[in-house]
């Protein structure tokens, strides 16, 4: 059940210490409209994924884990007929059920232009976070977060998105007068008044960059590289089925872990972050989950 994995410290060595605090995130990427399993259909991917499959397990997470953050780095929508029929309203249903505490917003989310995004967005019990769109002149504004502080054991974990450029990308019709802000700079602003105004001990990335281009485009390997402030990305839009999770230095010299989980729901992925009295947190393991 569980592919790529990667061991930074040994859990077993943090797991029955009272002194210390775990936080598990889960996370999903690229989902694209995939309600039902993949076809049984011969291909490589039949039979994984599904909604239901995946409630099963983040449900499973709850009952053994105390502290769980489930989050979505975009692309909701698109690539199924539930999409074309029903405007998104289904997935951002099945995704309050499943009770996702937030998600980012990826260039297919607005296939539906910013007014068929605001019509779902009454379905969704959890906040939308971007940084680097400016909805002030749409319809949008005040209705998307731009960042979104958790507490949980006394732990405050800080979190923002960040989204990739839209001209050229999706018809200028679609997203209307959003305007597209540098991601380094809003990124790099939302976790430097995260970690240090707001005093968050750990600052999470929702990411729709991608993961690594081969040109100077903007990608989590070099929003990493050239932030600070910033402990955990987690992307999308690339579609990259990660083994392990990628370790960046950032311009200060620290790591930041990187995480992708691929497209459709094939896999969830599973992050366990231990904190100790100095509300330090680090990441102890990197699992993702193949639901199957």
């Amino acid at each position: 059940m569980l592919v790529g994995a990667t061991m930074q410290f040994p859990f077993s060595a943090f797991a029955n210490d009272p002194d210390l605090i775990t936080v598990t995130i889960l996370h999903t990427n690229d989902v694209h409209s995939r309600i039902d399993p993949f076809p049984m259909d011969g291909g490589r991917n039949e039979g994984l994924a599904g909604v239901a499959k995946r409630a099963t397990i983040i449900e499973q997470f709850r009952k053994d884990n105390k502290n769980v953050l489930l989050f979505d780095s975009g692309d909701i929508f698109q690539g199924t007929p539930y999409y074309n029929m029903f405007g998104g309203e289904l997935e951002i249903k099945l995704m309050s059920q499943m009770k996702y505490d937030a998600g980012t917003m990826g260039n297919h989310d607005f296939d539906g232009g910013i007014d068929g995004f605001k019509k779902q967005m009454v379905h969704a019990d959890f906040p939308f976070i971007v940084s680097n769109y400016d909805f002030s002149d749409t319809i949008l504004d005040g209705a998307i977060e731009k960042y979104k502080i958790f507490k949980l054991d006394g732990v405050k974990i800080g979190v923002l998105g960040v989204g990739i450029e839209l001209a050229g990308l999706v018809p200028q019709k679609l997203y209307k007068k959003t305007r597209y802000l540098d991601p380094i700079d809003e990124a790099q602003k939302a976790a430097t008044y995260l970690s240090q105004e707001k005093g968050c001990d750990y600052v999470i990335c929702l990411s729709h960059l991608g993961f690594k281009y081969r040109n100077e485009r903007i990608s989590d390997v070099k929003l990493a590289r050239m932030t600070n402030n910033i402990d955990l990305i987690l992307g999308g839009h690339t579609h990259t089925f990660m083994k392990q999770p990628e370790l960046v230095n950032n311009k200060d010299g620290k790591s930041v872990t990187i995480n992708q989980c691929g497209y459709g729901g094939i896999l969830l992925g599973h992050i366990k972050i231990v904190f100790e009295k100095n509300r330090k947190g680090h990441c102890v393991t990197c699992k993702n989950a193949l639901v199957n």
